[in-house]
């Protein structure tokens, strides 16, 4: 049996993914009012619509490729593999939760709203991270042949 999920009015399966990795402590309709305060202030900062700037922040940020450690012949070797598409949603949730809790001195919704903009910009710590994810993939692809191990 297929198990149906809730997705309450004006919001969609991805944002209430993005809700319930913000949540802290079970408190979901304070992680959904930053959310809301945060959409409303990137409607208000340039007129965008702000599911577009969360859905491009998004794309932006997921990553390709990663490392991952693997133990052969007594050596770790860090070993690029590609990231599936579930992992890739979650680690670009993650980072751009992260790089919004990371900025000091405004509300949560400011900084979600400011992280989300850059993101969709194409700069911001949560771009940065993605790429230096990539970096590292790109700098251990001498050793790819060892996946299949």
């Amino acid at each position: 049996m297929k198990k149906i999920l809730y997705i309450p009015e004006g919001s969609s399966a991805i944002q209430e993914r993005f809700i319930n990795n913000m949540m802290r402590q079970g408190k979901k309709s304070t992680a959904r009012r930053i959310i809301k305060d945060c959409f409303v202030l990137i409607n208000g900062q340039g007129g965008q619509d702000p599911e577009r700037v969360f859905e491009k922040a998004l794309d932006m940020v997921k990553p390709n490729m990663e490392v991952r450690p693997k133990r052969i012949g007594g050596a770790v070797y860090q070993i690029p593999v590609e990231v599936k598409p579930n992992r890739q949603m979650s680690l670009a949730f993650r980072w751009l939760i992260g790089a919004a809790r990371g900025i000091k001195g405004k509300t949560m919704a400011q900084k979600l709203a400011s992280v989300l903009t850059e993101a969709a910009a194409g700069t911001g710590p949560a771009v940065k991270k993605k790429d230096d994810v990539h970096r590292m993939a790109q700098a251990n692809k001498a050793f790819a042949h060892f996946a299949k191990y």
